[in-house]
């Protein structure tokens, strides 16, 4: 009868040891069974490109993030924005024992494998800037909704019109066909100009591959080949300041052509002061990569983040998880989810001067 017991204590001791274990693992990163130091958790900051002024300043901010809260952050990219070149980078994140990446995706679908491998070894996946398919990452940090986004290209285009109602010729200019930011806004901006200018027409949709010399080289050619274009929108940080150079190019300024898109205020000013361009947008993408780079230290600590929660994020105060309807996905999960970031910038003459990055 004593052995008897002795085993069911035994037996009971084992469960006990098993289901605290159990619950020490739910907590996320840990080294020998212990829950990481703040010190020793890094995440792999991935950019589609390096050298480009849009993601060197998302660098700036996740590693002015990463100082403040003490973890660390590696960037890593390549010079070319491949789907190659990622898959690469991921695997090397991953085989070199990342906690999380935080990643600017070059195509919707391409890397799905390459992140399938990052989850199973335990790599938490949140996006930034363009996403992939949102079954492989947990939260994507997105500058502003297809429809957010595609009406303020439009706007900022009619805008600079005398009679935006009248018959205009519109040019699209991008990075390429298959990135799935850029064309998610340029689809609904589409919409847009049929349901409130009707008499616009898009006469040609261009594409510069992310590349300084050939965007250069298919601005010129689209000044050359429309004469009388009204406007070129460029959603694309290469495209606009290469769009812009190439009309400084050929003498024109505002008043002849219409140009105008998403780009860093650094890499526009020279072209809004000599009057080049009239304005541009973008959003604080110093706050975008701070905030991915934190929301991917939050879970790597082992913290949950469901659709419908919030958390406090440092000199940032309180964001919310929404539903990954409000980009148009069909996939939804409890764990899977966006964070747009609260606002957008139009620059100007006026305004141009009050921002850095």
């Amino acid at each position: 009868m004593g052995r008897l017991k002795s085993i069911k204590l035994l037996i009971l001791v084992a469960i006990a040891t098993l289901f605290i274990a159990a619950c020490g693992a739910d907590k996320g990163a840990s080294v020998d069974g212990k829950k990481k130091d703040d010190k020793d958790i890094q995440v792999v900051f991935i950019p589609k490109m390096t050298g480009n002024a849009f993601f060197e300043s998302g660098n700036n901010g996740a590693q002015e993030m990463a100082k403040k809260v003490g973890f660390k952050v590696k960037y890593d990219g390549a010079p070319e924005g491949t789907v190659a070149n990622q898959v690469q980078i991921i695997n090397s994140a991953v085989n070199s024992g990342a906690d999380a990446i935080a990643i600017s995706s070059v195509s919707s679908d391409g890397l799905n494998q390459a992140l399938k491998k990052a989850l199973a070894a335990g790599v938490k996946v949140v996006t930034w800037d363009s996403d992939v398919d949102p079954k492989y990452r947990s939260v994507y940090v997105n500058q502003g909704t297809p429809e957010i986004l595609g009406k303020m290209l439009v706007d900022m285009a009619a805008g600079q019109m005398d009679k935006p109602d009248d018959a205009k010729k519109i040019a699209w200019f991008y990075s390429s066909p298959t990135v799935p930011d850029q064309n998610s806004w340029v689809n609904y901006a589409n919409k847009y100009i049929k349901e409130k200018y009707p008499k616009w027409e898009v006469v040609t949709t261009q594409f510069g591959d992310a590349n300084e010399q050939k965007s250069l080289q298919v601005g010129g050619s689209i000044l050359d080949s429309y004469p009388d274009i009204d406007a070129v929108i460029c959603p694309d940080s290469t495209a606009l300041p290469a769009m812009a150079q190439a009309a400084e190019n050929k003498g024109l300024k505002a008043g002849d052509v219409i140009i105008t898109g998403f780009a860093s205020p650094n890499s526009m000013r020279q072209f809004i002061e000599n009057g080049t361009i009239n304005n541009h947008g973008l959003w604080d993408v110093k706050d975008q990569g701070a905030l991915a780079v934190y929301v991917a230290y939050w879970l790597a600590k082992g913290n949950n983040l469901k659709v419908g929660d919030s958390i406090e994020v440092p000199d940032m105060g309180s964001v919310k998880v929404e539903p990954n309807t409000i980009q148009g996905y069909d996939y939804t999960a409890d764990d899977s989810g966006i964070i747009v970031l609260p606002e957008r910038i139009v620059f100007t003459k006026d305004n141009t001067k009050d921002y850095n990055f």
